[in-house]
């Protein structure tokens, strides 16, 4: 009998782990953190021995190849990857049980901590697969009809801008984009091509926070100000933006919003999570069948299936992580890392940077080209000459390879960065 509450006290207690005073973080590295603490100082952002400590959280620092794609995929900390390989492996001794009795429970929790941290209500929050599922989501769950026009621009996300470009296609909707010139350094201007474009037909605008081609931070907040005095809707693509720029969800005023997680939140891959307002919510269609598709519960658009509980309940380690060092902390940090490398490089003859450095238009994502090379040419002799992972991007008028660092990022790899850069140009 003994034995067995211990065994259902240890189950029911795998769902809720991470969000415990038994939580990997806490056994990994809360007192690190915590003596890292020392080393800050409140007015800057380079502080080399407290980032030091967070740069050994992390396997990819110690990897041979220098990964600035964090703009695709960020790698997880150690502890998030020892709490998906732990939940995997209690999974393991029965998907049925462990799955859908024990780790399901641990949704709720997760919801509320997601919540906290994106500073909305936690009946406004779904735990899902990937921005593209969240915003996939509302793009086919709402209610447009023919001749009903919506606003994007040439600069979203591939996986969004054919979600629009198929509703047309099936019910006959207007779908308007927009171009823009990057870097803008201007809001105003960004706000007034949106303004200009409505019409008594439109009804939705579709807007990326952070452009994941060139790093631009649009001006999310004034724009949906804007929408909402002319009764449009706001859809917020926050994939590069969540996790890594410090706002709340709320602050923004959109009506929908979709993220991935697994991007600067560095939780596992195939996390994400779709925030809908919560008097918007029963006129949205689930994407994936429920058997209340009207209703007002957020939670209609989490019957995904069989799907992996593992990398939910490991995106609680990653919330860990994340508030250990701070929003605003962490935000600081990779914009001086970008903007470390970045007015280095402009500096080198035949480089150019196609991204603002300024914090208020920029964090994280900055553009860089060389003269005389093609984007997949420089891509490709930064990975095979110097052993730097970037991508090259060629697409309307972008023209140059991303670079994205991390807070695992150390200088030194900055600085590989440059000196590649600067002996590639010469050549070139």
């Amino acid at each position: 009998m003994n034995n067995r509450r211990s065994f259902i006290k240890k189950s029911a207690a795998l769902g809720m782990g991470a969000f415990g005073i038994n939580s990997l973080f806490n056994e990994l590295h809360a007192a690190d953190f915590q003596s890292a603490e020392r080393f800050w100082k409140d007015d800057i952002g380079n502080n080399e021995d407290y980032w030091a400590v967070i740069q050994e959280a992390y396997q990819a620092s110690k990897s041979d190849i220098i990964i600035l794609n964090n703009g695709g995929v960020s790698p997880s900390p150690l502890v998030v990857q020892e709490a998906l390989e732990k939940y995997n492996r209690q999974a393991a001794q029965g998907p049925s049980y462990y799955m859908w009795r024990i780790m399901d429970k641990g949704r709720e929790p997760l919801r509320q901590r997601l919540a906290a941290l994106g500073g909305c209500d936690p009946e406004e929050v779904a735990i899902n697969r990937n921005a593209t599922e969240a915003l996939n989501t509302v793009i086919f769950g709402l209610p447009l009809q023919k001749g009903d026009e919506v606003i994007g621009m040439k600069f979203d996300y591939p996986n969004m801008m054919n979600a629009w470009r198929q509703r047309q296609l099936r019910d006959g909707i207007v779908y308007k984009q927009l171009s823009f010139e990057f870097p803008i350094e201007n809001d105003a201007m960004i706000v007034k091509a949106y303004e200009d474009a409505i019409t008594p037909a439109t009804k939705i605008i579709h807007l990326t926070h952070v452009v994941n081609w060139v790093g631009q931070i649009m001006p999310v907040k004034k724009i949906c100000q804007m929408a909402h005095k002319k009764g449009v809707e706001v859809i917020v693509d926050g994939a590069h933006s969540f996790g890594l720029l410090d706002f709340k969800i709320a602050d923004l005023e959109c009506d929908y919003f979709g993220t991935s997680l697994h991007k600067f939140l560095s939780a596992p891959v195939g996390s994400g999570m779709m925030w809908v307002k919560k008097d918007k919510i029963a006129k949205i269609w689930p994407l994936v069948c429920n058997h209340e598709p009207t209703s007002a519960d957020i939670r209609k658009f989490e019957t995904l299936g069989t799907r992996s509980f593992c990398i939910e309940q490991a995106i609680g380690e990653a919330i860990n992580f994340q508030e250990a060092i701070g929003i605003k902390r962490k935000q600081e940090r990779i914009h001086y890392l970008k903007k470390y490398w970045a007015e280095k490089a402009r500096q080198i003859p035949g480089v150019k940077i196609h991204t603002s450095l300024k914090p208020e238009y920029s964090c994280a994502i900055a553009g860089v080209s060389v003269d005389g090379l093609k984007p997949t040419e420089l891509d490709g002799k930064l990975l095979n000459d110097f052993k730097i992972h970037t991508v090259g991007i060629s697409y309307e008028s972008v023209q140059c390879v991303r670079v994205t660092p991390h807070v695992y990022t150390k200088i030194s790899d900055l600085d590989k960065l440059v000196g590649a850069l600067e002996k590639i140009s010469k050549k070139a």
